[in-house]
């Protein structure tokens, strides 16, 4: 790259002119929001209008706001159209984070997006598709500071080595823009996770702008870019498929709240805001939830229970089981006599709306009105009307108790926390799919009420699966048509899972329930599977996701962030946890080797907090986690406060210090400048796939990587 290129001045001004093109389009928005706000008033219909075009504007000025980001980053000079004069020059575009015209409505700067930019992330020395030059720009916000080109061809246009400073099209890795890519690469963390929209590769980019339909799975090493891969992909269907994907909704889940935290400013980056980014928890209203990173209130049978298919059977069989005729006759005074429901009627309600309702509580209103009216027929003179015993019986203790016994309005929490709270209803429940041990492992003891229950991680999909069966509870105060919490659960038409590894059968069904035509990006890195059911093949995971379409799984096979010097040490664990797999080709051997620390016990925690003042000070400004075993997430980061050292801790938050406390639980996802992993083997013991947790580990780090223990080391590490 060259900070002395001979177009740097020319390319600076474009770069201006480019962003006073971007100011005069939000000026014109936010001048023709202004015309609007003061018609207030007016008709429905006219307010209706008004509301809808002011979220369009609003939108739109989001868009034009890039904050910190370049604009511009790049630019392709391609061969003339064959109908062009002989003497036409190349045709060239500057590629940028959004489209940009000037006042004629003349394009300045393509959307990297648009099909007329793939070439920019596409060609190649076999195939340029048209182009004579590729310059990728090296900017910090407005200010260029260096260009780097790439020729095609035979430089015939007048463009060659004595015109600038140039590089061969094509390295032997296929690595494009490389000391842009490694300029990107080297920066310091943020804590954040930044777009690589600039530094698209072309094994992305095929990724980025695959076709829509089905299932993509996106298999990639650490370092590898798939999370940032699947964002951009986000954005580049919603340019795409604008409509209908902005009604229908994209939906990005991620595997915990602080991956959510670092991700979150990557597709509002891209210009696009809208996107619902959220943890499968997000996605059930209304319960509590237990701090499960550390709190680990699930076994490891418990977990594994819950995450099989078979537990939807469970509670299948758990809402059947809360649909019972009576034992006895009800009898209950009406007037100056009694009313009846015999328990062989109440047996043909419940048959009648078992058949006749798929959601539980959706019949609870037919229920009600089926009791009414065989209740007012057994009246000794004349039948009475249903609502005329309706009124006279429902508040009833007895006439409230069978309906209760009958079929209750239950929600998801309401039927689980009952179901696990009895060893009793289990086994009526479970005892045709489960074993004794594992059906026992769900019982815990009852609270006062279900409201007051700390659910897990694993109860997410369990709810949800209870949920889908249960469906909307009846509510007094539901207005017919409205939308309410409580709703019919929301279909998407494009989902992205990141991690999706780790995801059990049962949350992979809850996953496929929102899905309205099958469309998703799933990424993940078979190696990294560290939950109850780790899948060893892709296809463990596809069959519990939508088949309307047929699926594709495609590999990253380049890393990126992570130094081969440290990957070596790395890729013995992967060998051990997973021999099958291949590692990613590191494009950067890195400056420093793994670092060692063996000490005794008693000395650990001072280790701890030496290492972590050194790394402070070796990455400067960069961004440092300490990972450790869950079990001693307190007592380091009790010690490094008692030692001074400001830091935060990853249990919910983010990476916003620049030295962070991280569950080894947590950890997945983030990428840092430098690390330190306490006690490998206490990781390995701690975890329910431990070789594997601490492969995730050791692939955090971008710079500087150090191993503090008083255990020995796994044996794979050597």
């Amino acid at each position: 790259m060259s900070q002395h290129h001979p177009d740097l001045a020319n390319e600076q001004a474009f770069i201006d002119f480019a962003y006073a093109c971007l100011q005069r389009t939000r000026d014109d928005a936010w001048r023709m929001r202004g015309l609007h706000e003061g018609t207030l008033g007016g008709t429905f219909q006219a307010r209706y209008e008004r509301d809808v075009f002011d979220e369009v504007v609003f939108n739109r000025i989001t868009q034009l706001d890039l904050g910190d980001s370049a604009l511009v980053f790049g630019r392709i000079d391609r061969n003339p159209e064959a109908d062009a004069p002989a003497n036409a020059g190349p045709e060239t575009f500057h590629i940028g984070r959004l489209a940009v015209a000037d006042e004629n409505s003349e394009p300045v700067v393509v959307d990297w997006r648009a099909p007329i930019a793939e070439p920019f992330y596409r060609a190649t020395g076999r195939d340029p598709l048209g182009l004579v030059r590729r310059r990728h720009f090296h900017v910090h916000g407005r200010q260029l500071l260096g260009l780097e080109d790439e020729l095609f061809g035979d430089g015939h246009l007048g463009i060659g080595a004595e015109d600038s400073d140039t590089q061969t099209s094509d390295r032997p890795d296929g690595i494009r823009g490389y000391s842009t890519l490694l300029a990107a690469i080297e920066r310091g963390r943020t804590g954040t996770l930044g777009d690589i929209v600039a530094t698209i590769q072309g094994e992305q980019d095929e990724i980025i702008r695959s076709p829509q339909a089905g299932v993509l799975v996106v298999q990639g090493g650490p370092g590898t870019g798939k999370t940032v891969v699947a964002l951009h992909r986000a954005a580049y269907l919603l340019y795409t498929y604008r409509f209908p994907l902005e009604d229908q909704g994209v939906l990005v889940i991620g595997p915990n709240r602080v991956f959510l935290r670092y991700i979150e400013r990557v597709l509002p980056s891209l210009g696009e805001a809208g996107v619902e980014q959220v943890v499968l928890a997000d996605l059930v209203p209304d319960v509590q939830w237990a701090r499960y990173a550390i709190d680990r209130p699930d076994g490891d049978l418990t977990a594994r229970v819950k995450g099989d298919l078979r537990m939807g059977m469970v509670i299948d069989k758990a809402v059947t089981d809360r649909e019972r005729p009576l034992r006895d006759d009800l009898v209950v005074p009406f007037r100056t006599g009694y009313l009846r429901l015999r328990a062989e009627e109440s047996k043909r309600i419940v048959r009648a709306a078992q058949r006749r309702f798929r959601k539980h509580n959706a019949a609870r209103r037919w229920v009600e009105g089926e009791v009414w009216a065989a209740m007012g027929s057994t009246w000794h003179d004349d039948a009475v009307g249903a609502n005329e015993v309706r009124d006279a019986i429902k508040h009833l203790p007895d006439v409230r108790a069978a309906l209760e016994r009958m079929w209750p309005a239950l929600t998801p929490a309401q039927l689980l926390h009952d179901l696990f709270g009895s060893k009793g209803l289990l086994k009526l429940a479970a005892a045709q799919h489960l074993t004794e041990a594992e059906y026992l492992s769900l019982y815990r003891e009852r609270s006062a009420e279900a409201s007051e229950v700390r659910w897990t991680e694993h109860d997410v999909s369990l709810l949800d699966e209870a949920r889908s069966y249960l469906g909307v509870r009846p509510s007094k105060h539901k207005v017919p048509g409205s939308k309410t919490d409580d709703d019919e659960i929301r279909t998407y038409g494009h989902i992205v899972v990141d991690e999706v590894q780790d995801l059990t059968p049962m949350q992979l069904r809850m996953v496929s329930r929102r899905s309205l035509n099958g469309s998703m990006t799933v990424v993940g890195d078979l190696a990294q599977a560290t939950g109850a059911l780790a899948p060893n093949d892709w296809s463990d995971v596809l069959r519990h996701l939508p088949g309307q379409r047929p699926s594709r799984v495609i590999g990253l096979s380049v890393g990126y962030r992570i130094p081969a010097r440290i990957m070596e040490l790395a890729n013995k664990v992967m060998m051990a946890a997973t021999p099958g797999l291949r590692a990613p080709t590191s494009v950067r051997s890195g400056d420093e080797a793994p670092e060692f620390v063996r000490v005794g016990r008693d000395e650990l925690l001072s280790a701890v907090i030496a290492a972590t003042k050194e790394l402070d000070a070796d990455v400067g400004e960069g961004n440092i986690a300490v990972v450790v075993p869950d079990s001693m997430f307190d007592d380091v980061s009790g010690a490094l406060a008692a030692a001074g050292i400001e830091h935060g801790k990853a249990t919910r938050s983010g990476l916003e210090m620049g030295i962070t406390v991280v569950p080894v639980s947590v950890v997945k996802g983030l990428e840092l400048d430098g690390v330190i992993v306490v006690e490998p083997a206490a990781i390995v013991a701690g975890e329910q796939q431990g070789l594997r947790a601490l492969y995730v580990a050791l692939t955090r780090s971008t710079k500087r990587l150090t191993i503090v223990h008083s255990q020995p080391l796994p044996a794979s590490m050597f």
